[in-house]
């Protein structure tokens, strides 16, 4: 919404809740629309009344452990496959555009090759990841002007996060435990919005990846970049992901994603994930 209006679109944002519960910045005195996208005549009806010319969708269950709790199965499904799919019927009537969002967790993430977005080797780990991957599905099986867009290692000012997470365990503990033998690339929400904002202006449609540049790295790489550039002085501790085990979904080793296309498409590219780091540590409170 930030980048959006900034741009001069005349856009609104929606979300489940009643009002707005994000950063209380410029972004909570914009349009709010409350929409649940599981709801295909509410999805129609807001839809219709707004008149899009490109919608983002945003909007997915991303509580992975949770997703894969047999009770939540249904809620989930409702969300990131049946939602999805009813944004999409009414982007096709409406003759929009549709940008989703999609994610790394798409892939079984075997090997150590990047990800060259028109890959088919799927065999999503756990149920985000597949649900995922059929939302992808929905929207190709309804849209022709769609940009699928999948990111890895997403943060940003909103939400619980990595970097968060691990700054506040430095600073209550003076130490964190981090996985050392899962490989991709961070991306700062701002940049990755940057993009979105760029995309929907064009007519350049198809499956990309997206992440922040600079190469790839491990979740303890990324949390050793954090306490350097935030001058933490907590003790890191690099474990294997089958030792630190306290996860109920698995997760991809390997995250790599080939976002080359995004250059040869005439994207600009997002900055390195260390210029990024630095820029949302500064934005932090």
């Amino acid at each position: 919404m930030r980048i959006l209006s900034r741009s001069g679109h005349d856009c609104a944002g929606s979300g489940s809740s009643v009002v707005y519960r994000g950063l209380e910045d410029e972004v909570a005195s914009m349009r709010y629309i409350q929409l649940n996208i599981s709801d295909a005549a509410a999805v129609k009806a807001v839809l219709a009344e707004f008149g899009p010319d490109a919608v983002v969708h945003c909007a997915a269950w991303t509580n992975v452990d949770a997703a894969e709790e047999p009770k939540n199965l249904s809620r989930v499904r409702a969300v990131n496959v049946q939602g999805t799919e009813n944004v999409a019927r009414v982007c096709r009537e409406l003759d929009c555009k549709m940008l989703y969002i999609s994610t790394d967790y798409v892939f079984s993430g075997s090997g150590d090759r990047p990800y060259e977005p028109e890959a088919q080797c799927f065999a999503p780990l756990n149920v985000y990841g597949k649900t995922k991957l059929e939302g992808e599905a929905a929207v190709k099986r309804f849209l022709g002007k769609y940009f699928i867009v999948r990111t890895s290692w997403l943060y940003g000012m909103n939400g619980n996060n990595f970097v968060k997470a691990i700054l506040d365990a430095g600073r209550k503990n003076g130490k964190a435990y981090v996985v050392n033998d899962q490989t991709g690339t961070p991306t700062y929400s701002l940049d990755l919005a940057s993009l979105i904002g760029e995309m929907i202006e064009s007519e350049f449609y198809g499956v990309y990846h997206a992440s922040n540049s600079g190469g790839y790295i491990s979740w303890y790489d990324f949390a050793r970049e954090i306490y350097r550039q935030a001058g933490l002085p907590a003790r890191l501790f690099p474990v294997s992901s089958e030792v630190y085990g306290c996860t109920k979904a698995r997760r991809p080793m390997n995250s790599r994603m080939d976002i080359s296309k995004l250059s040869r498409m005439g994207f600009t590219p997002l900055p390195s994930w260390q210029d990024a780091l630095g820029r949302f540590l500064k934005e932090l409170p």
